[in-house]
């Protein structure tokens, strides 16, 4: 039997979340010549232009630049969150992607390496597991920043972004592949159980081949939905690491850092609510369409769902 479809609702939910995390990866992708452009000759980007005269302007719909409101000097509000997104999108599927490569080999060395090498490799993924992930990631940027300041002056533009980019990547990536490693070792384990991986040792099938010939294709299904429930998680750290400080710095925006300097807008006097918002609501929605796609994908490649099915 073919296995059912999915349940209406969660067939509209998926849609949903997909068609959100399309439009904000389509917008702050075709934003970029935009954002990263100048209004006129000599002038500086959009989303580091200041206009004192317009600071702290409510949302308006008279000028372009306006639509979301500025900040405190006059920056535009959509031109920062939009370059905002994509850096927060590149930290997010760069730390996926590394822990999808890391976890994946780890996982594989040490099921196959069997005895001592599986107690020890498993033994450093139990002691850095059993410690505060947030709390690890936070030592990894604040190294690597003071490594970069010791080795030479801070630098701009497009150098500090790359800069800072390797520095969330690194931070976040670092700790992100302990899930993965446990599930990749866990998965392989039960398949040198399976006849058709105790055939192949038998007649002499190189170790090299049988990964790619057996167990990768087993542990796509699983491999892949771990990863997409990654990203979500790497985003949220980011967005926590720029909120402290760490990371990505002014005037290079972030939703994470847009939000920590928006705080200081809220005040029972005034408080100039769409400075806040317009972070928080991205960072919510995105996390939320995020997991609501991570959790369909492991729904659809679990290989239980299919037996149960069939």
């Amino acid at each position: 039997m073919s296995a059912p479809s999915p349940h209406p609702r969660r067939r509209v939910s998926t849609w949903i979340a997909g068609g959100f995390l399309a439009m904000v990866a389509a917008a702050s992708i075709l934003s970029l010549p935009w954002t990263l452009g100048a209004a006129e000759a000599q002038a500086p980007a959009r989303f580091e232009a200041t206009a004192p005269a317009a600071a702290l302007a409510p949302p308006s719909f008279e000028h372009a630049g306006a639509w979301l409101g500025t900040d405190r000097l006059g920056r535009s509000v959509m031109a920062r969150m939009l370059l905002g997104g994509g850096i927060s999108l590149v930290v997010g599927l760069a730390a996926a992607l590394t822990a999808l490569l890391v976890g994946t080999s780890w996982g594989l060395a040490a099921a196959l390496g069997g005895g001592r090498i599986d107690a020890v490799m498993m033994r450093i993924v139990d002691v850095l597991y059993g410690l505060p992930s947030i709390l690890l990631v936070v030592l990894f940027a604040v190294a690597i920043e003071g490594l970069q300041t010791r080795l030479g002056p801070a630098t701009q533009g497009g150098s500090r972004l790359l800069l800072d980019l390797a520095t969330l990547w690194i931070a976040i990536g670092g700790v992100s592949w302990l899930t993965l490693s446990r599930v990749v070792r866990g998965q392989v384990l039960s398949l040198r159980k399976r006849g058709f991986i105790e055939s192949a040792r038998v007649v002499g099938v190189p170790t090299g081949r049988q990964i790619r010939r057996y167990y990768l294709p087993w542990l796509a299904g699983p491999v892949l939905a771990c990863t997409a429930l990654i990203v979500p998680m790497a985003m949220l750290s980011e967005a926590f690491l720029s909120f402290l400080g760490i990371g990505v710095q002014e005037p290079l925006p972030s939703w994470g850092n847009m939000a920590s300097s928006a705080l200081s807008e809220i005040n029972p006097v005034r408080s100039r609510w769409w400075l806040l918002l317009w972070p928080c609501v991205l960072i919510a929605g995105t996390l939320m369409a995020l997991t609501v796609l991570g959790e369909s994908l492991r729904r659809s490649l679990d290989p239980r769902q299919r037996v149960g099915a069939s």
